[in-house]
């Protein structure tokens, strides 16, 4: 019995555990010097000698992950866990996990990359990134690798998101800032825009896409014993996850009101591991906006569909595990969620599918389906 069972799933977010070399062996001569150490973003993760010129796990720890069967989300997470960075350990995973298709996300690269000191680094580091994500999951059809892309500058972004198609990647992570002083929905990006929907590569921001923290003078409350649970990999504290949407419902309610999905009836874009319960009220929001603002901003009135419609048809959202899936349903509508087993890290749980299952619980079995397995396919048609 695989940890799915019965159940048919495809897993909206899981991720490769980067090694210190991920980018620079993948990197052109011309930028590998000047690209950010990615060996500083690993410190405190684990201990890079002990991972030294090693591809994957030594045989007996393999076989001893194997051994945990269905309990594999039970055992070691980050670089311990089986196929972390490993493809045949990832397949080994997937066996067990029983997952019929799982979307790999890096771990450590995307503020290096977003926040890069230069463009010429931000696209080389992209590029890089992008080319070892092909070479993590190309060899496992069950793996959708997502690609990095900065948006600041259109031309490179465009011949990025050409050859992230040619390496054979199903998505594009972006960041959620305005790109280059830009409103995303500017005329300067719509190439962008295009591209994607006729390639058929959703959008996706994750956590990442933006700062994970709410900013050093908030975690200033002048009381010296207040403790935090940040530190490493997309490990955030309480007053962050109170944040950590911001930045994302800014870039989605600017993108619909800016007309880019209804321009672009075919582009799909993904919200994950940023949760959902902020998703029915960005929505409510959105359909007042046009529906009262349209007599002052006149633009609005072109819209042929709601951003509520927009969104049932073109965007997916991954909620948290603590989070009620059938209520958010409830609120807003069955296509807009997808299951997320966060492997193999340590926000995603011990038992990611049991904590889903009970939130579940009070949806119709094709409400489950959607949730499970179907609504994937609106960003992965093969899925």
């Amino acid at each position: 019995m695989t940890y799915a069972g019965e159940r048919l799933i495809n897993d909206a977010d899981s991720h490769l555990m980067e090694l210190p070399d991920f980018l620079t062996a993948h990197a052109d001569v011309s930028i590998r010097e000047q690209l950010p150490n990615l060996l500083d973003a690993l410190t405190g993760q684990f201990d890079p000698q002990s991972y030294a010129g090693v591809a994957g796990h030594a045989p007996e720890v393999v076989e001893q992950l194997v051994a945990l069967g269905d309990n594999l989300t039970k055992g070691p997470k980050w670089h311990d866990a089986l196929g972390a960075f490993n493809t045949a350990e990832r397949s080994q995973a997937l066996d067990l996990l029983g997952f019929q298709r799982q979307v790999v996300f890096s771990s450590f690269c995307a503020r290096l990359i977003f926040d890069a000191v230069n463009d010429d680094v931000a696209y080389g580091a992209a590029a890089a990134h992008n080319r070892a994500m092909a070479n993590f999951c190309n060899a496992e059809n069950r793996l959708i690798g997502v690609a990095m892309v900065p948006l600041q500058d259109v031309t490179r972004a465009v011949a990025e998101i050409e050859r992230v198609k040619a390496l054979g990647l199903g998505a594009v992570w972006i960041p959620a800032d305005a790109p280059g002083g830009r409103s995303p929905g500017h005329p300067a990006h719509d190439a962008i825009w295009s591209r994607l929907a006729e390639m058929g590569l959703p959008f996706i921001l994750h956590v990442g896409s933006a700062s994970l923290t709410i900013g050093d003078a908030w975690m200033n409350d002048g009381k010296s014993d207040t403790l935090s649970a940040r530190g490493g990999a997309e490990v955030i504290g309480s007053k962050d996850l109170t944040s950590i949407h911001f930045a994302t419902n800014r870039f989605v309610s600017t993108l619909i009101l800016d007309g880019v999905l209804e321009a672009h009836p075919t582009l799909r874009g993904g919200v994950i591991e940023i949760g959902a319960g902020w998703v029915p009220d960005m929505i409510r929001r959105l359909d007042h906006a046009v529906k009262i603002w349209s007599r002052s901003e006149p633009q609005l009135q072109k819209m042929t569909r709601l951003p509520s419609e927009q969104i049932s048809q073109q965007m997916r959202f991954t909620p948290y595990p603590f989070e009620d899936v059938a209520q958010l349903v409830s609120e807003s509508s069955p296509e807009l969620y997808l299951f997320s087993s966060d492997y193999p890290h340590a926000e995603g749980g011990r038992d990611p599918l049991g904590r889903f299952s009970k939130t579940t619980e009070r949806l119709t079995d094709i409400e489950k389906d959607q949730f499970f397995a179907t609504n994937f396919r609106c960003l992965y048609p093969a899925g």
